[in-house]
C-alpha cells in the first residue's frame, strides 16, 4: 500500500533511499477494434512501477501503453534499471535518470523499450519527490496552475455513421473538444468526415485533425484547404515519417494551418529539430514513450524558447501535471472510457469535468488513488503463478 505524508509533513531525512522497484504488468482487453489511418489496437495495456525507499514512502505510477512489449518493457525495468538504482538518493532524479540511461542503448533492441521502461521508474522516482516534500507535482515542477481544458481522441475508422452520435454526445457531456482521426482514406473523404464533425459540434467545442504520419504533403495541405472553414485547431503528424520535418514544415506553410507533432521523437533533441525546421507550432512529446517526465521538461523549456505550446500525447495521469506546470500548456488529451478503460478505473479520484475542464489537487506528488481490485483483475500473470 503506498504511504503519503499528511498535508505539510516532510520527512526528517534529507535521503531517500531507493530499496526496491517493483512493478505490476496491466492488460485490459477493450470492448472492439480501434482503427487509426495505418494501425489497430485491441487492448489498453500499462506498467505499475513502484519505487519504494528505506525512509518508508513509496512512489507509484503507471505509465506506457506498449502492449506488444509489456513483458519485454518489465523485464527491463527489474533486469536493467532496479540494479542501477537500489541504494541511490531518488531526490537525485537527474542521477536517476542518468543510471537508467543505459537501458536505451542495445541498438539491436527497439529504442522504444528502453525508453519506455526508463519512463515507468523516472515517473514514479518524482511520485515518491513529491510525496515526500508534501507537494503535488504540478506545484513542483512550475505551479503555473491547476486547471486545464480537457479533449477527447475519437473518430475512429469503422463507425461513421455515429459520427454525428459522438461528437453530440461528447459535447452534452462537457468537453472542450476532440481529436478526430484522419488519415485513413484520401484527403477529399476524410475531409467530408470531418466536416460532419464540425456541424454536429456547432461553435465553441475545438477540433483538431490527427493524421497518424498517413500522408504526403501535398495530400496533406489538400485536406487542410478543404477544411480551412472548420476552425482546426491544429493538424496532427500529417505526413509520412521518412521525411517528415520538412514535409510538416511545408504543410504548415503552404496551408496556413498550425501543426502539432512530438510524440515520435525519441528525445528532447528530436523535438529541438523540429522547433529548428519551423515544422511545429505544438510539441506533444510524450513523456511515457520516451523516457518519463525529466526529459519532457527539458523540451517544454526548448519550446519556451522557440514559441512553441506544449502538449502531450495521451498518458492524462502524468500528462496533467506537466502541463499545469507551465505557462504554454495547452490542452490535456484522454480517450473515452471504452479506449481506455485504465484511466477511467484504475484512478479512483480522477477530477471531476467541469465546464471542460479539469482541476488538480494539492495531494502529494501525482496524486492518484489506484484502485487495487482493478490492479488485481487485470494484472498479466506469469505462467507459474
Amino acid at each position: 500500500m503506498t504511504v503519503v505524508p499528511q498535508a505539510g509533513e516532510v520527512p526528517t531525512s534529507t535521503r531517500l533511499t531507493i530499496q526496491a522497484i517493483e512493478t505490476i504488468p496491466i492488460r485490459v482487453p477493450l470492448g472492439r477494434t480501434y482503427r487509426g489511418s495505418g494501425y489497430k489496437m485491441t487492448n489498453r495495456s500499462t506498467l505499475l512501477t513502484r519505487v519504494i525507499v528505506e525512509e518508508g514512502l513509496v512512489g507509484e505510477a503507471y505509465a506506457g501503453d506498449e502492449d506488444a512489449g509489456l513483458a519485454e518493457i518489465d523485464a527491463i525495468v527489474a533486469q536493467e534499471i532496479a540494479p542501477a538504482l537500489v541504494g541511490e538518493d531518488a531526490f537525485a532524479v537527474e542521477r536517476c535518470w542518468q543510471l537508467a540511461r543505459p537501458a536505451t542503448f542495445d541498438i539491436l533492441r527497439d529504442r522504444r523499450l528502453g525508453l519506455v521502461a526508463s519512463a515507468c521508474v523516472d515517473t514514479a522516482i518524482w511520485d515518491l519527490v513529491g510525496k515526500a516534500l508534501g507537494q503535488p507535482l504540478w506545484r513542483l515542477w512550475g505551479g503555473y496552475t491547476n486547471r486545464l481544458p480537457l479533449i477527447t481522441i475519437g473518430g475512429y475508422y469503422g463507425g461513421d455513421s455515429g459520427i454525428e452520435a459522438e461528437v453530440t454526445n461528447l459535447c452534452e457531456r462537457g468537453f472542450a473538444g476532440m481529436k478526430f482521426k484522419v488519415g485513413g482514406l484520401t484527403p477529399q473523404e476524410d475531409a467530408q468526415r470531418f466536416r460532419r464533425a464540425r456541424k454536429a459540434a456547432g461553435d465553441g467545442f475545438v477540433l483538431a485533425a490527427d493524421a497518424n504520419q498517413a500522408w504526403t504533403p501535398q495530400e496533406a495541405i489538400t485536406f487542410a484547404r478543404l477544411v480551412e472553414d472548420c476552425d482546426l485547431l491544429w493538424f496532427e503528424e500529417p505526413c509520412r515519417w521518412h521525411n517528415d520535418r520538412r514535409a510538416m514544415r511545408d504543410v504548415r506553410l503552404g496551408a496556413g494551418v498550425r501543426v502539432c507533432a512530438g510524440q515520435s521523437e525519441f528525445s528532447a533533441a528530436g523535438c529541438l529539430e523540429l522547433m529548428l525546421a519551423g515544422a511545429i507550432d505544438v510539441c506533444n512529446f510524450d513523456a511515457s514513450w520516451s523516457g518519463g517526465p525529466t526529459e519532457w521538461r527539458r523540451v517544454a523549456g526548448t519550446a519556451l524558447s522557440f514559441d512553441v505550446q506544449m502538449g502531450h500525447h495521451e498518458e492524462p495521469q502524468v500528462a496533467s501535471h506537466l502541463l499545469c506546470s507551465i505557462p504554454h500548456g495547452g490542452y490535456l488529451e484522454v480517450f473515452e472510457p471504452d479506449r481506455d478503460p485504465i484511466w477511467w478505473n484504475l484512478v479512483a479520484n480522477r477530477p471531476q469535468l467541469v465546464d471542460g475542464h479539469i482541476e488538480l489537487s494539492n495531494a502529494a506528488g501525482l496524486g492518484w488513488e489506484l484502485d487495487l481490485d482493478y490492479v488485481e483483475l487485470h494484472r498479466v500473470r506469469q505462467e507459474t503463478e
